[in-house]
């Protein structure tokens, strides 16, 4: 059975303050309408499980002091060890040595391709993004850290003209306003959901980081944040309508909290929503048990082995 994991980056479940909580604020009908009504948020009526989706809080902490960071929190997504224990901290943004050797060393992207699955990081880069890497001058996240060391290619312009990944803002609207970016289509909200379930059919195992809203969590800005989940919404609204349950499961997730709570620029300690979209059986063996982030990568393992 396929999965497309959406990660989306410094997202937690906060509390229902309009003030602090663009969750709570923003206008998401698409979600809300799969969520029985209820808005992205910490609530009692979790766990959640109708006849599409289902919501779970997890724990990000991992039994860790301090506040999760995303090198660490994306190592555990990316291969279910609890990598924060085995060091001994939260590590972030990048990976340092520590951490690296987890990434690198038998990491989601790795086990499937072993199993002989198809697997892609949907997730295309600029030119100048490269030309950062091929000169030290920036250091491979997580993500595309396992991806690569997996064997997997990093998606670029010419993929996303083609049609086989989609820019960090999946639009293309805010890659196009770069100087010296190479041209791209530029889609609707909508149309880019509708691309991302595409993309997600065409493998049996396929990721796309998000990381736009870690970075409205440390901007602090209400009325961005709050029209970044608003397109967000239009954009799973298109996916939702275009993913055919039977085939495999939609997760999101993220790696620590930031964007639900604006009164500060750090992350937070909050849990983190593990939403499941798709067939009910499927979903249920994939979340039976699941409390934190460290059980992610092994139902991954085991939900596209089975097919």
């Amino acid at each position: 059975m396929r999965c497309l994991f959406i990660f989306l980056d410094g997202v937690g479940l906060g509390s229902d303050d309009p003030q602090t909580n663009p969750f709570f604020s923003a206008q998401m009908p698409n979600l809300q309408a799969l969520l029985n009504g209820h808005k992205l948020i910490e609530s009692p009526s979790l766990p959640l499980e109708n006849e599409r989706a289902t919501l779970l809080r997890l724990d990000a902490c991992l039994n860790i002091s301090g506040l999760p960071q995303s090198a660490t929190g994306q190592a555990v997504l990316l291969t279910g060890i609890n990598v924060p224990a085995e060091i001994g901290y939260h590590y972030g943004p990048k990976p340092n040595e520590a951490v690296a050797r987890f990434v690198t060393n038998g990491n989601l992207f790795h086990q499937l391709s072993e199993l002989g699955k198809r697997c892609a990081l949907l997730s295309g880069y600029p030119p100048r993004y490269f030309q950062a890497i091929e000169s030290r001058r920036r250091m491979y996240s997580a993500v595309p850290l396992a991806a690569t060391s997996a064997g997997l290619q990093l998606m670029t312009s010419e993929d996303i003209r083609a049609g086989r990944a989609l820019p960090a803002d999946l639009t293309g609207e805010g890659w196009s306003a770069q100087p010296g970016f190479p041209q791209i289509p530029i889609l609707s909200h909508r149309e880019a959901g509708q691309q991302l379930a595409k993309l997600g059919q065409a493998y049996d195992f396929a990721f796309f980081e998000y990381w736009l809203t870690d970075y409205a969590g440390h901007e602090q800005n209400m009325p961005q944040a709050v029209q970044l989940l608003e397109n967000f919404d239009q954009t799973l609204g298109g996916l939702f309508d275009a993913w055919h349950d039977d085939s495999g499961l939609i997760l999101i997730t993220s790696d620590h909290g930031n964007l639900e709570d604006l009164s500060t620029r750090r992350h937070t300690a909050n849990p983190v929503p593990g939403l499941l979209i798709g067939a009910t059986p499927a979903r249920r063996a994939f979340s039976q048990g699941l409390h934190d982030l460290s059980g992610i990568t092994p139902r991954i393992i085991n939900l596209v082995a089975s097919s």
